[in-house]
């Protein structure tokens, strides 16, 4: 395949000095933004819609499902995003609009490209294939309309890719929206192998399965010899934190690139600003106003008005129809002009039975700064209290399905314990001489537990999450009864 690199840097170039520039000045970008979209100043949009949770919202979307003209956005919609849903019992379906798939999601991923090549000046993105996972129209719904689809959002984005685009990814759309992924993994995993993959992109825990696959069917021993020219994985999702070192071992060496990306069924929010940066870009040129509401309580602010080192739920207004509405995802501020930010939770996972307030980032940043202490690997998490009994104190409990496990479970639950503390104030107050709370503890899952839990909730392939977190028992209890608690 031709390196065609060269010839688009210069478009992607322009595309990154408009970004930037709109970042820079955050208060105009999104003045302009919300004009755009309503037509009204932020001091009138503020006085006249509230802020909306899906709840508020689910009916009037499945008017528009059915047929429904000019509900929530002008016109007919017929495209919805299932979401992964891992807050809530039902799934959510998310309005896509034509003009968000373009000006949105399609925008979003441009700007990643365009950041991507900005801070790698030797890539050579175009010399081959982009190996991007994606998920399928499989729903629960009885459409009552041929014309309408729902399903996960990267099925929207891979069925109405511009066809020159599409040359450049694999596996074949029709491969990439099988719907059985007991098919779909062993299919695409052949297709796949034989390419000259230069880039990934996906959630990191299933990406990971698709690597391994890949190895198994090659007898490779890394997935550098399968692929000697790949260069970055574009991930998202989830923390890829956990998952590190794991995929250095996969890849076989340090030559790898990672680059972090906020693309939800709602919107592409952010990409990381710099290479060796951990904060994202909040992007300011996707069609998209921002809000956010401080998670220690308080009225919403622009965009332009956050204060660096807070954490904040976001609130979004877009052109598919989304209002002021609370996408359930928690942010921390890590930077002003431009607004960086970093993933903190979803305002649903977290940990606070005991006072504790821990949430996700506090977790990942422990499990990751653990298994670099102990050569271990994890697959998969989940993790929430325990509440005390005759005799016993509370504690947190965290089901674990390794990769590489440790070689003294024990130790590694002393030394995670021991870095939530380090990461979560809270926490390690009400640690403190074993008086309130007692140290973690930690069941191992069998492989496979995970994905078998998945399965039963519908949610099982390429974009599937783990919930990370839970502020009671409604996962731990169901996850066990699909795993082993052979070691504590």
């Amino acid at each position: 395949m031709i390196n065609i690199t060269g010839i688009a840097r210069p478009y992607f170039a322009h595309i990154d000095k408009i970004m930037l520039s709109r970042a820079m000045n955050p208060e105009a970008a999104q003045r302009d933004v919300l004009r755009n979209l309503t037509g009204e100043s932020y001091e009138e949009f503020v006085n006249t819609h509230p802020t909306v949770s899906y709840e508020d919202i689910r009916g009037d979307v499945m008017r528009m499902v059915n047929g429904e003209r000019d509900v929530l956005c002008p016109g007919r919609v017929n495209r919805y995003a299932q979401s992964s849903g891992t807050s809530g019992g039902k799934s959510k379906y998310i309005p896509v609009s034509k003009r968000a798939l373009k000006r949105c999601h399609y925008r979003g991923s441009t700007d990643v490209v365009a950041r991507y090549l900005s801070e790698y000046r030797d890539s050579h993105l175009f010399a081959g294939k982009a190996l991007i996972l994606g998920g399928s129209f499989a729903n629960g719904l009885e459409l009552k309309r041929p014309e309408v689809k729902v399903g996960d959002l990267s099925a929207h984005l891979i069925e109405c890719i511009n066809p020159l685009a599409g040359l450049l990814r694999v596996p074949d759309a029709q491969t990439a929206l099988m719907q059985d992924w007991s098919e779909k993994l062993p299919r695409l995993v052949a297709k796949v192998s034989s390419e000259n993959v230069v880039s990934l992109s996906g959630v990191p825990s299933w990406m990971m399965t698709v690597l391994k696959e890949v190895l198994k069917l090659t007898g490779a021993s890394t997935i550098r010899e399968v692929w000697p020219n790949l260069e970055v994985f574009f991930h998202g999702g989830i923390s890829f934190e956990p998952y590190r070192e794991e995929y250095r071992r996969l890849i076989g060496d340090d030559r790898m690139r990672y680059f972090e990306t906020y693309n939800a069924s709602e919107g592409f929010f952010a990409v990381q600003y710099k290479r060796d940066a951990c904060p994202m870009l909040l992007l300011m040129d996707v069609d998209t106003f921002y809000e956010f509401i401080p998670v220690t309580g308080g009225n919403p602010v622009p965009a332009w008005k956050v204060i660096p080192g807070k954490v904040y739920e976001m609130v979004i207004t877009n052109s598919a129809g989304l209002t002021r509405y609370r996408i359930g995802d928690t942010v921390k501020i890590e930077g002003i002009n431009p607004v960086t930010i970093t993933i903190a939770g979803r305002t649903v996972q977290f940990i606070n039975a005991f006072g504790e307030e821990v949430m996700v980032f506090n977790t990942d940043a422990a499990l990751a700064r653990t298994c670099e202490e102990t050569g271990a690997a994890v697959a998969d998490y989940t993790a929430g209290p325990f509440f005390a009994t005759c005799g016993t104190r509370g504690h947190h409990q965290w089901l674990i399905e390794w990769t590489v496990i440790p070689d003294d479970i024990k130790d590694f639950a002393a030394r995670l314990d021991e870095n939530l503390r380090k990461e979560n104030s809270d926490y390690d107050a009400k640690r403190k001489g074993n008086i309130f709370l007692d140290p973690l503890e930690i069941i191992t899952v069998e492989a496979g537990t995970f994905d078998r839990w998945l399965g039963t909730t519908g949610k099982l392939g390429g974009q599937r999450k783990i919930p990370r977190l839970s502020p009671d028992r409604r996962y731990l209890d169901r996850i066990i009864q699909f795993g082993t608690n052979s070691n504590k």
